[in-house]
């Protein structure tokens, strides 16, 4: 049982490894690379852009009860 459970690692770990060097390689990978970094971005943006709504209608909500 302890040979058949080494052998099965090792065999995930290769595939890991030739499934890394396929995406870091293989056919698309630099247009694989762009999308990642546009995603990204985006991630970033939305999240940047909801801060900013948040900070602005509790500054809204605060200034609007003031009066």
């Amino acid at each position: 049982m302890d040979i058949k459970e080494k052998t099965r690692r090792e065999l995930e770990k290769r595939i890991e490894k030739l499934e890394d060097l396929i995406a870091t390689k293989g056919i698309g990978s630099e247009y694989l690379q762009r999308a990642e970094r546009a995603q990204r971005n985006l991630n970033l943006a939305v999240f940047i852009g909801s801060a900013a709504a948040v900070i602005g209608i509790t500054a809204w909500a605060i200034y609007s009860f003031r009066d």
